[in-house]
């Protein structure tokens, strides 16, 4: 056979391109070298691959990255809004702004899309119902229609019997049981309301077997209360509510959110349900009244100690003394009333600035 012989020039093209090849590939060897400028900051026994965008911490596997956001908290995300020097402003920081700015553009065309913020705070049924519940001496409070609670509220009132069918939900706390009753009567008592869940004949028997602690606890080992609203969250009060009385009697001078929501409480749990303690008008005006009357005091003496008054032979006019004047104290500022008696933990409304603002008599 005979042998084959390759051109020079093809020989030399050749071997100038593995040349070519292999210089390039010590060039990213030596940048992949560059990115590995220190050993991994975790465990430090190997060398750095990975960089966290948050805190610049190199790493060097996925173990590693794990550990150090476990460690040190970090979430691994990098902050957009970081400074960055006009030296080291580069094409990727200034596309890494341009979709900032399109994130927040998306951002605010989603909330105006969000049906909380679209939906209406108060209905037109909402405001009937607040306003015949005033009537009523009742605090009716709504939550925004996208809430649950509200949603699922179907109380009523009718008009021409003034009469309040409400959403009721009863809570069985010792069974660990719900139960929600609509369109209840506000003019039954709550004897007759609870009648249908613990009474041992007339209760519903299915009922009765989910709430049968309740059924052979005697009738006067039963309490219902229910929560004040508007207090913070670590100074829970109850209201106890009158079991003979009706739900409106019972649900008067008092604030509700949507429904009344009712906590039926055996005998041994009544001290879990804190009540609210009472309100004493009288006390925020008292200790006023003492320093009236003490100042009241000081002027009679004051009185009686000056000197009749002088006048003066030059110029005619009356010299009074002013021992009098040096000894009646400074105006008394009138106190606002119900400082003294708001309860600790309760959360002061807006709507009562008005109330407060009322001199004591």
């Amino acid at each position: 056979m005979s042998a084959v012989i390759l051109p020079t020039a093809h020989i030399m093209s050749s071997a100038e391109n593995k040349v070519e090849n292999s210089s390039t590939e010590e060039e990213e060897r030596g940048k992949k070298r560059k990115m590995s400028l220190s050993s991994c900051g975790v465990c430090g026994s190997e060398e750095a691959k990975y960089r966290c965008p948050a805190c610049l911490t190199h790493s060097c596997s996925l173990p590693c990255v794990k550990k150090h956001k476990e460690v040190s908290g970090c979430s691994g995300v990098r902050n957009k809004t970081a400074f960055v020097t006009l030296s080291q402003f580069d094409e990727m920081a200034l596309l890494s702004d341009y979709r900032f700015l399109e994130d927040t553009g998306r951002f605010a065309d989603g909330a105006t899309r969000d049906n909380l913020v679209q939906a209406p705070r108060v209905t037109v049924k909402s405001k009937k119902l607040a306003s015949n519940a005033r009537k009523m001496n009742i605090t009716l409070r709504f939550l925004p229609i996208t809430f649950s609670k509200s949603r699922e509220n179907s109380t009523f009132f009718l008009t021409k019997e003034k009469l309040f069918l409400w959403h009721l939900k009863l809570i069985f706390p010792q069974s660990s049981s719900e139960f929600t009753q609509r369109r209840v009567s506000d003019k039954q008592t709550l004897k007759q309301i609870l009648t249908s869940y613990i009474h041992p004949t007339e209760s519903d028997p299915v009922t009765r077997q989910k709430l049968k602690m309740y059924v052979q606890a005697r009738f006067d080992h039963v309490k219902v209360f229910m929560k004040v609203e508007g207090r913070k969250a670590n100074s829970v009060r109850y209201h106890e509510l009158d079991i003979e009385k009706s739900l409106r009697d019972n649900l008067s001078y008092k604030t509700l959110i949507e429904y009344p929501v009712l906590h039926v409480v055996l005998k041994d749990h009544w001290k879990d349900y804190p009540l609210k303690g009472p309100a004493e008008p009288a006390s925020a005006c008292a200790p006023f009244a003492a320093k009236n009357d003490k100042v009241g005091q000081e002027k009679e003496t004051a009185t009686q100690v000056s000197p009749s008054p002088q006048r003066s032979p030059t110029t005619g006019e009356t010299n009074i003394s002013r021992t009098a004047q040096e000894m009646e104290p400074p105006p008394q500022k009138k106190a606002k009333r119900g400082d003294e008696e708001q309860e600790e933990g309760e959360i002061t409304d807006s709507s009562d600035e008005d109330d407060k603002n009322i001199p004591c008599d």
